[in-house]
Formats: C-alpha cells, sequence, structure tokens
C-alpha cells in the first residue's frame, strides 16, 4: 500500500469529527444577520439589517499569545478562546463599534476533537459575552509543528460604526477625565515574563499557590479569562461621548494612552485610585521587576480607560457599573506633548 495523507501525521477524518462537534456551540453565538451553516467556504453575515446610515467598518486580528501554553500545560482548553474574543473586540469598542461577526483559526500537531471543541466552547461563550456571531474559521493539522500538547489560537473580528460616531482621540482635551474598568487579572499580555517568573524564578507548579495564602493556584490565576468590556462600553457610549478609548493590552497602560492621545495633551494617571490585583505584586517580587518595566509589560489591574468630559464623568462611571464594572476616576487630562504620567503609590487588594 502506498504513502497516504494520515501516514504522514494528517487525519481527515479527525477534522471532520471535529467540525461536527463545534457546530452546536458555533450556531449558539448567531445573530439575525448570520446566515448560513458552518462548512461553507466562507461565514455569511447579512449586513443590509442593520440601520446605519454611513457605516465605517472597523476590523482587528490577534492572539492569545503564550497563555496557550499555560492552557496547554494546565490541560484546560475551555476558557482560553473567552481570552480570544476580549482581545478582538476590546480593540474594536475602542473606536466606537459595535463587534458583529468573528472568525477563529486553531492549529495542532494533531487535531483532537475533543480539544478542538473545549476551545470552541470558550470561543462561543466569548462571543455570547461580546454580542458577535462567530460565522467561520479553520482547523489545521501541522504535523511537526507544535508541541504535542500545544496549540495556536487567533481570531479575526469585524464591527461597524456610524462614521460621524467614530472615536479617534482627536477631541480630547485639557480637563477630560481617565475612567478605569479594573482587571483582575493578566489578561493575554506579559505571559512569557509571567511564565519565566512563576516557573523558573520561583520554581512553582501549576497547582501550587500563586502567592502565600492565596486559595487560588498558578494555574488558576494564570488561566483567569480575560474580562469583556464592550458590552459594557457600548451601553455607555448609547448616553455618554467617550472622547478616546485605549484597550490596555501590550504596553501597558502608559503606551496604549499614547495611542489615543493628540500631542497637545498629557494624560496623568493616579495609582492610588484603584488596587493593584495581588498577582502582579507577586511577579514584582518574584523578579524584583523595576516599576517601569512592570508598567510597560502588564496592566497592573485597569483593562480599559474611557475619556470623557469631566461634566460626563459620574454619569459615564454609574453607566459602567450598571454594565458589571467597578468602574472608577483614575486621573484626567492636562495641557501637554502626547505624553502618559502614572502618578500615586498603589493600594494593593487584599484578595
Amino acid at each position: 500500500m502506498g504513502e497516504t495523507y494520515e501516514s504522514s501525521g494528517v487525519d481527515i477524518a479527525a477534522g471532520d469529527q471535529a467540525v461536527q462537534r463545534i457546530k452546536q456551540h458555533v450556531r449558539s453565538t448567531f445573530r439575525p444577520e448570520a446566515i448560513g451553516e458552518i462548512g461553507g467556504f466562507g461565514g455569511l453575515f447579512d449586513f443590509t439589517r442593520h440601520g446605519y446610515k454611513k457605516p465605517v467598518l472597523v476590523s482587528t486580528t490577534d492572539g492569545v499569545g503564550t497563555k496557550a501554553h499555560v492552557a496547554a500545560a494546565a490541560g484546560r482548553f475551555n476558557t482560553i478562546g473567552i481570552d480570544l474574543v476580549a482581545m478582538c473586540v476590546d480593540d474594536l469598542v475602542c473606536q466606537g463599534a459595535e463587534p458583529l461577526f468573528m472568525l477563529d483559526y486553531i492549529s495542532m500537531q494533531e487535531l483532537d476533537p475533543e480539544r478542538i471543541e473545549q476551545l470552541v466552547v470558550g470561543v462561543a461563550e466569548g462571543c455570547r459575552q461580546a454580542g458577535c456571531a462567530l460565522i467561520g474559521g479553520e482547523m489545521a493539522e501541522h504535523p511537526g509543528g507544535e508541541a504535542d500538547e500545544g496549540f495556536e489560537l487567533v481570531g479575526f473580528a469585524v464591527g461597524a460604526v456610524e462614521r460621524s460616531r467614530l472615536i479617534t482621540g482627536a477631541d480630547v482635551r485639557a480637563g477630560d477625565t481617565l475612567i478605569g474598568l479594573p482587571s483582575p487579572g493578566l489578561r493575554c499580555n506579559g505571559y512569557s515574563l509571567a511564565r519565566r517568573l512563576y516557573f523558573e524564578v520561583a520554581n512553582r507548579g501549576l497547582d501550587d499557590p500563586a502567592w502565600e495564602g492565596s486559595s487560588q493556584s498558578v494555574a488558576d490565576e494564570l488561566l483567569l479569562p480575560s474580562v469583556i468590556y464592550a458590552p459594557a462600553i457600548r451601553h455607555m457610549l448609547a448616553k455618554v461621548e467617550a472622547k478616546a478609548i485605549a484597550h490596555v493590552t501590550g504596553g501597558g497602560i502608559v503606551g496604549n494612552l499614547e495611542r489615543v492621545l493628540p500631542d497637545k495633551v498629557d494624560a496623568v494617571v493616579d495609582r492610588s485610585s484603584w488596587e493593584l490585583p495581588p498577582v502582579f505584586s507577586e511577579l514584582q517580587r518574584i523578579g524584583d521587576v523595576a516599576d517601569e518595566e512592570m508598567a510597560k509589560v502588564f496592566n497592573l489591574g485597569l483593562g480599559m480607560i474611557v475619556a470623557v468630559r469631566d461634566k460626563d464623568a459620574t454619569k459615564a462611571i454609574d453607566l459602567l457599573r450598571t454594565g458589571g464594572h467597578r468602574a472608577t476616576a483614575v486621573g484626567e487630562i492636562e495641557k501637554g506633548d502626547g505624553q502618559v504620567q502614572m502618578v500615586g503609590e498603589f493600594a494593593e487588594s487584599d484578595s
């Protein structure tokens, strides 16, 4: 018998089985505009059903980085898809866009239908939280590629916003208030450093306490799903104008706020206005990491920052809290040259 695709390491039957297993989860995310079924050559979305007058489409793509290595090592695959959705849709909403639909891409050395299903369970849950439809994706088997238990998970999302409601940051002015939305964990950023600190410097295992006295294990803490902010932000935007929105990912608070500031103002962020989750203190302690390095790598407890007029701040905070987030004023805008200043000292959480 001659060589076959299966003898080279690719199992087409496993791929077909995985598709059958995920169909119900994908279908659970559909909005009325999502048409067709999984398995076609492209995902279908009927945009004419929207009432936009002059829509601008906004697109983004992202992945979960080396958080995937932690999920693989822990054997936990059912929540990291939430992280993927968060990384994509929370970028979209920074420009005011409503997340509409998403596609995902999963690659493994050897397709495992059960593991694929668990990954898609997470993506589907994230899409339901965000209100967007998962209308397609791709599964790839790469023999000799990923490590035996490893996987790659990336996504692509599309949203829409009226041109007149597009948020660019150009209207940020001195006197505006900065509102922060808390992030209890690392989201998907800084994992290369976090993994090195926990597993190599501190020599801890996944089942060890995340810090002394913690009821959370290292795995629990590192696999904490990312908060999805988009629905609450959209709820706020329906009643309050945002001047700028920054999704705090790689580059930290400073790097991401600088992306949305005009060059005639500075952002002054007061560390004492929110609690620093204990995981960040523990990581800094383990590696004696400098404050500046921590601020460049991690979100330090804020996942999103919104700039609004000072007169709108109280209403915006109330709306964001109604949306499920303990939003609080974390700083203000001053005249300057596009820089971000971090002032004050953190109030550390006891949790």
